[in-house]
């Protein structure tokens, strides 16, 4: 989660953050050079990497070895892969001559790509959400989404940094900041934030250090990150990927998605994430609805005739460069034939904040709970109260910057049969879905609708925390279902994105909309590691 303008709507930012980090750039990879060191597959597709592989012009191994390589050479300024896997040279020796003997198991036969750390892996990597508490704890299994993963053939290069416990635990938080990494930095402007949770994945990707990345949502943890790094980023339906495994705030709103730098590449990644699992009983509400292979929708036509509202709400907040980004993409859209609702009401924007931060509060505190009993055994916390504690125990290295206000409000909150629980729950899937979403989605026939993802990233600043400007994220992370963001243009050098929301499962529509936008935009570039946004 990224506490966006939910609950964060006033705060304000300044440029507080030292500049330190830019004396780590290796040779090669200094800031202010202007560009990165030259990759071999800088801005290669998971399929272009595949149909090498396929031709016998490259092996997993020596693509693994090239990320590897380009993660000893860039990472020191973002400071996004808290780890490499120390067996993925190993992983990808035994691809290559699985292919060679078998066959490709499918398209991420080979594939390296990196995942959050707050998603369990029961090899010799941590799984600690970014906190020194969980270090050394090991899962006695893989999370599912792992175990697809691996069953797929990708290679699992290593676990990237995010907002400490998923940015739930302090709301004046530094986006991509934990105390097991540090803070990430911003690929496309290296004082500038990568926004959160998701932001290791975010930059890692964005700076081709893997194929393509895993991340995680609650409000904003996915699309934000994408957004301001120009990736495309995909919060699913609540229920079509499993959380089982995944250190949890909310079980109502919490899931797992792919973060990519095409469309084509987050839709592989998504067939492979996508399933059925009982150890998650939500995913048991994706069967017949989730696509076999989502793939299949990347049409580049998909545009025409498609019905498309436009949200344009003083409830996002506000952002003058998103506003021309936005009215750019709707030039495209109608280019490509697309019919657009402007401007679409989506009823009770901004009216479940409240009810919002009630049910994750209340979720965290039992969710958490049950995660350390099954996922963290020999832990030193077993609750939220003993958490607590052990940070104030720790404020050293746990609590330099900011504290866990948001922790200490969630410990005081009471069980999930509570009224106050219940009454929000409600509130929040009546406003946010079936009178919100759902409403606007039918009165104007809509298969989309279309908001700007966020405005462009703020300076990172540890003493007054996150400066969101404007946020469209929490509309679709309330009431369960899916948004894609998709790269779509850039103010003085900072990305910028536009969202795509659709009906509970309808990513399908969304990745086809999404790609048609793409192919006809063009919008993404590659990050040139700045050391700051363009001022001239």
């Amino acid at each position: 989660m990224k506490l966006a303008l939910s609950f964060r709507r006033n705060a304000l930012a300044l440029a507080g953050a030292a500049l330190g980090f830019l004396l780590l750039a290796p040779s090669g990879a200094r800031a202010g050079d202007g560009a990165a060191p030259a990759f071999p597959w800088e801005e290669a597709t998971i399929a272009e990497l595949q149909a090498r592989m396929q031709a016998g012009q490259l092996t997993s191994r020596q693509l693994t070895e090239a990320y590897l390589a380009r993660i000893r050479e860039v990472d020191p300024l973002l400071q996004s892969v808290l780890e490499v896997n120390p067996d993925a040279l190993a992983i990808a020796d035994a691809l290559d001559a699985e292919r060679a003997a078998k066959g490709s198991r499918g398209p991420l036969h080979g594939i390296p790509v990196v995942i959050k750390d707050n998603i369990a892996t029961a090899d010799r990597m941590q799984t600690t959400a970014g906190s020194l508490a969980l270090l050394g704890v090991k899962p006695p299994h893989d999370a599912f989404v792992v175990e697809r993963l691996r069953a797929a053939g990708a290679v699992l290069l290593g676990k990237t940094n995010l907002s400490e416990w998923a940015n739930i635990r302090s709301s004046r938080s530094s986006s991509g900041w934990s105390a097991r990494g540090g803070q990430t930095h911003n690929p496309y402007a290296l004082d500038r934030s990568p926004c959160g949770s998701s932001s290791g994945t975010g930059a890692a990707v964005a700076a081709n250090l893997a194929a393509a990345g895993v991340g995680t949502e609650t409000d904003g943890s996915i699309v934000c990150p994408s957004g301001v790094q120009s990736l495309v980023g995909l919060k699913p339906t609540v229920g079509l990927v499993s959380r089982s495994g995944i250190v949890p705030i909310s079980h109502s709103q919490d899931t797992a998605g792919p973060m990519g730098r095409s469309v084509a590449d987050v839709a592989a990644l998504l067939t492979v994430l996508a399933g059925v699992d009982p150890a998650d009983p939500a995913t048991a509400s994706s069967k017949g609805k989730a696509s076999p292979d989502y793939t299949r929708f990347l049409d580049g036509g998909a545009l025409k005739g498609a019905r498309i509202g436009v949200v344009r709400a003083k409830a996002f907040g506000s952002s003058p460069a998103a506003d021309r980004v936005l009215d750019a993409a709707i030039a495209v859209l109608k280019a490509q034939g697309a019919v657009i609702v402007d401007p679409v009401d989506v009823p009770h924007l901004g009216e479940y904040d409240d009810a919002e931060l009630e049910v994750l509060l209340t979720e965290l505190k039992a969710d958490l709970a049950s995660y350390l009993k099954t996922w963290a055994p020999g832990a030193p916390v077993r609750t939220l109260d003993d958490l607590i504690a052990w940070n104030r125990a720790h404020a050293g290295t746990e609590l330099p910057y900011f504290g866990q206000e948001l922790f200490e409000q969630a410990a005081k909150k009471g069980p999930l049969t509570s009224p106050e629980y219940l009454k929000a729950l409600a509130t929040c899937r009546k406003l946010a879905r079936e009178e919100g979403l759902d409403a606007a989605f039918a009165r104007d026939r809509l298969d989309a609708l279309l908001a700007p993802t966020g405005g462009p990233a703020w300076v990172i600043d540890l003493v007054t925390g996150d400066h969101f400007g404007m946020s469209s994220s929490s509309p679709a992370a309330v009431a369960g279902t899916p948004a894609i963001t998709v790269p779509a243009g850039y103010e003085r050098g900072l990305p910028l994105g536009i969202t795509f929301m659709g009906p509970a499962w309808s990513e399908g529509k969304l990745i086809g909309l999404a790609y048609a936008y793409e192919r006809a935009s063009r919008a993404r570039k590659p990050p040139r590691l700045a050391p700051s946004a363009d001022l001239r």
